[in-house]
């Protein structure tokens, strides 16, 4: 039996009958085919894994400082506004926008 997108061969020949045999390497396709989209998912998933950061003191993105005056910055931008209420309130589009043209920047 030969799975042709993949190319593997399987070959069984366990018992006289051929209805039987055809069944077991029908099983055995099936699990190397199992084992090689679980391999797939694994990759993505440790490919994902490896691009975050631990959290941990230093590794934030954004620091507030509230007193004695009033400051916003974005760690990796180095984006800054003195409007602290308006960002506690969720108003974070400058941030993002300068975050995107800073990763825009990068990929060229």
């Amino acid at each position: 039996m030969v799975h042709k997108p993949t190319g593997i061969q399987i070959s069984c020949s366990d018992s006289r009958s051929q209805h039987d045999n055809r069944a077991t390497a029908l099983k055995m396709l099936k699990s190397q085919l199992y084992e090689i989209e679980l391999r797939k998912k694994q990759e993505a998933r440790s490919e994902i894994e490896s691009s975050k950061m631990k959290i941990e003191w230093g590794s934030q993105i954004r620091n507030y400082v509230m007193h004695p005056y009033k400051l916003v910055k974005d760690v990796r931008t180095g984006r800054e506004t003195g409007n602290v209420d308006a960002v506690m309130d969720g108003q974070i589009d400058e941030f993002l926008k300068a975050y995107l043209m800073a990763m825009g920047q990068k990929e060229v």
